[in-house]
């Protein structure tokens, strides 16, 4: 079976699943493979939990309304172009190394209250949750958002191939993955492989004016500008104290996130609002009423202390920002408590080093770190811990009383265990 007849089971009723843990009715179910699973074998299963087909690549699973292909992940992917190039739906994508889904979150927020979005649910923005995310649309989604992800060169590229986006914006380019491009100057090249694709098909960038590295890399196309001294959107940062409040239009907006480092992200949002016409009022209410979640910049107290959760991920960049914004921020009985930076390669010693210098740099009561690659370093005004173990053993947070914390490290860290301690 060719793909345009695949597309033509698909458009009954737009929807595609992989986990027939969460398997829905009258979907495709496609038997993705992976480490630890082979969802061949659960192709029957998701057929009688209501899957109309199930696209699976070996013949020994074979049954009813089954469709072998060669290769399922490729199958998903090519059917996700074939629905896109159908589509009239506008497609804005977005990359970078920090701050993504918090753009593309914020982006839909304000988007959707004028206009039938569909955004990338939570982070599935690599190979698979690209196409995904496309195949969730149907012709009444009015404007879709597709965040990418990379950590090695070309993915990008690949990733545009599939969705062929309108518009583009990269958030920033930090020490994220180093392992996979090498140093920052792989980061840059890989990241703006979105311009590249943009620039080769006539489409949109949306340029952040404050960063240099954005617009020396977007010349010479076709550009939608906004910045803190942009004379196209001119958005101006107020404070982080520690919640972002911003000018706009000459209204303030006073939002949940907190940092610096998240005006950026709020700049996004309200410059791809304005092109598409919404309102000033609906901007910053979308943005006003934005709550960050899943580990992200969340602000939480517990018995009497201020914590600030952003144990979702972390790389040399956004640490030092997040380092930086925390030391400024008001409050007394400050603790910095840090997780281990993944995915660094030949930099992880150097770039853990540094962030450990930095933190004991500022004037913080205490900085804690935990992980292998922390616990190296060579600093003696700091807490170390090799593993979460050893630090759950050794910390007692009936001795930490009305403190402001930073809990920040990798995902594989898992720092959002810190919150049951208390």
């Amino acid at each position: 079976m060719n793909i345009s007849e695949i597309y033509n089971l698909y458009k009954e009723y737009y929807k595609v699943d992989t986990d027939t843990r969460t398997i829905r009715k009258n979907t495709i179910f496609f038997a993705l493979k992976g480490a630890n699973f082979n969802g061949n074998e659960y192709a029957k299963e998701a057929i009688k939990k209501g899957a109309i087909y199930a696209i699976i690549d070996e013949k020994k699973h074979t049954c009813k309304n089954c469709i072998l292909v060669d290769n399922v992940l490729e199958t998903l992917q090519k059917l996700a172009n074939y629905h896109r190039k159908r589509l009239k739906t506008p497609i804005i994508s977005l990359t970078g190394s920090n701050g993504k889904t918090t753009s593309k979150e914020l982006i839909n927020a304000v988007l959707s209250t004028s206009f039938k979005t569909v955004a990338t649910k939570g982070n599935l923005n690599n190979h698979i949750g690209v196409p995904l995310t496309l195949l969730n649309m149907t012709p009444k989604t009015q404007i879709g958002i597709v965040e990418m992800g990379a950590n090695h060169p070309n993915e990008i590229s690949f990733l545009c191939n599939i969705a062929a986006p309108d518009f583009g914006t990269i958030t920033n380019f930090g020490k994220a993955h180093l392992e996979g491009f090498g140093n920052l100057e792989g980061v840059v090249k890989a990241k703006t492989e979105l311009y590249d694709f943009l620039k080769k098909n006539n489409k949109t960038v949306f340029i952040n004016t404050n960063d240099p590295k954005q617009v020396k890399a977007s010349k010479d196309m076709q550009v939608i500008s906004f910045g803190s001294k942009d004379k196209n959107t001119k958005i101006t940062f107020l404070e982080a104290n520690p919640f972002v409040h911003i000018k706009y239009n000459n209204q303030l907006l006073k939002s949940k996130l907190i940092g610096a480092y998240n005006f950026n992200n709020i700049a996004i949002a309200i410059a791809i609002g304005k092109h598409f016409k919404i309102s000033t009022e609906n901007i910053v209410k979308a943005i006003e009423n934005y709550s960050p979640t899943n580990n992200r910049s969340q602000v939480i107290e517990k018995k009497g202390n201020l914590i600030i959760l952003d144990a979702y991920n972390a790389n040399p960049s956004s640490m030092e920002v997040a380092l930086k914004n925390f030391a400024q921020q008001k409050g007394k009985n400050k603790i910095a408590i840090l997780g281990d930076m993944f995915e660094l390669g030949k930099q992880a010693k150097k770039e853990h080093q540094h962030i450990a210098d930095l933190a004991s740099s500022f004037n913080l009561d205490r900085v804690i770190l935990i992980g292998k690659n922390f616990f190296k370093i060579k600093n003696n005004s700091v807490e170390k811990h090799q593993t979460f173990e050893d630090f759950k053993r050794n910390f007692n947070s009936k001795t930490v009383k009305k403190a402001s914390l930073l809990i920040k490290g990798s995902r594989g860290m898992a720092l959002e265990r810190i919150l049951d301690l208390f």
